[in-house]
């Protein structure tokens, strides 16, 4: 029987031929590495190679580390396997991995969004024979309004608050969703503040790209100076001492889990907005759609039901794979309806 060009084991998906890892969850001597969320770079492999612009992302997250950097499109040859990177449009510098050997071509996706947000590299279908996909929002349920609409219900909420004296504090994590927010915030209602975490992450990936200025918080930084404007911080910082600093204040979360009323209710949260930097249901389909495939592996999110779809109504060879890829603040399932794995970092 031939042996599949890349297999699930018990530290990662693996490339036999090139003794490749992709994402893998367990130290191993040589991965690529998709982007820069903590489930899918892991400290502890002895080599990494990524997209060039993950670079600086990951040292910052993981320290001195053996890395390599590759453009998008690149080829790179491993014992006659060719790997290249391809934009995925999740977050910044995210990317899916094309592997290619003696003709037979699989891509596998990380996590990705079909939707340019203005700021992350836009998503770019490769052709392919097998399409390994996450499916974290696999579910007709999902299903996103624009982000231009979304932004101005942002903004819109963000300039009520000021006008009656209250501080808008937006949650989203520190790689990735912090960042689109800050793209998109309209400063001409007042300033951005930032918490540490989101403020240095900030910084490590200014050079790269395009984004406003924002203001860190620090023990010197007044309740009088924040008031009326915008906070940008961590999910972590809902409920601790530092967000007292804001009061009077008013809380937000952007989350395509905002999708579900009870969402914003188990997180205590005043708004919920549904913005995600997954794909949703109609963005995996026609992401599947548009590589040609002949098989599909469905990973991490609704794989049962998405692969079951696929199979019976769309007739694709489909199957799942269990992988470790979860959510950062490891949030359970509580919080996600209808999931049959631990919600990944999404938001």
């Amino acid at each position: 029987m031939k042996q599949p060009l890349l297999v699930f084991n018990e530290k990662g998906i693996y490339c036999k031929q090139a003794d490749v890892y992709i994402d893998a969850w367990k130290p191993v001597d040589k991965c690529i590495i998709t982007h820069g969320h903590a489930d899918h770079s892991r400290w502890g492999h002895k080599q990494y190679i990524t997209h060039t612009n993950n670079v600086p992302i990951i040292k910052h997250r993981l320290g001195e580390i053996s890395v390599a950097g590759k453009a998008w499109n690149e080829i790179f040859t491993i014992n006659g396997v060719k790997f290249s990177l391809h934009p995925a449009g999740h977050i910044i510098a995210s990317s899916q991995v094309r592997v290619e050997y003696k003709g037979e071509i699989w891509v596998f996706t990380g996590d990705f969004k079909t939707e340019d947000d203005g700021l992350a590299e836009v998503y770019e279908p490769v052709k392919c024979h097998t399409f390994i996909t996450e499916c974290t929002f696999g579910l007709p349920a999902f299903k996103w309004t624009p982000q231009a609409e979304v932004f101005k219900d942002i903004n819109d909420w963000w300039a009520t608050n000021r006008q009656e004296g209250k501080t808008s504090v937006l949650f989203g994590y520190s790689l990735g969703k912090a960042q689109r927010l800050l793209k998109h915030l309209d400063t001409s209602i007042g300033k951005i503040y930032t918490h540490g975490a989101v403020e240095n992450m900030t910084e490590v990936v200014r050079s790269n790209y395009n984004l406003p200025e924002t203001t860190l918080i620090t023990r010197d930084t007044t309740k009088e100076e924040i008031k009326g404007n915008i906070v940008v911080a961590p999910p972590s910082t809902h409920g601790s001492t530092w967000i007292r600093k804001m009061v009077p204040y008013v809380t937000a979360s952007a989350s395509g889990w905002m999708t579900f009323r009870g969402a914003r209710r188990r997180r205590a949260i005043d708004r919920g907005f549904v913005l995600s930097d997954h794909a949703d249901w109609e963005g995996l389909l026609a992401a599947i759609d548009a590589t040609g495939c002949e098989k599909i592996i469905a990973t991490h999110g609704y794989t049962d039901i998405f692969a079951r779809y696929l199979r019976e109504e769309l007739g694709y060879d489909a199957r799942t794979e269990k992988t470790q890829y979860e959510e950062e603040n490891s949030e359970t399932v509580a919080s996600a309806p209808f999931s049959d794995q631990k919600i990944e970092n999404e938001e």
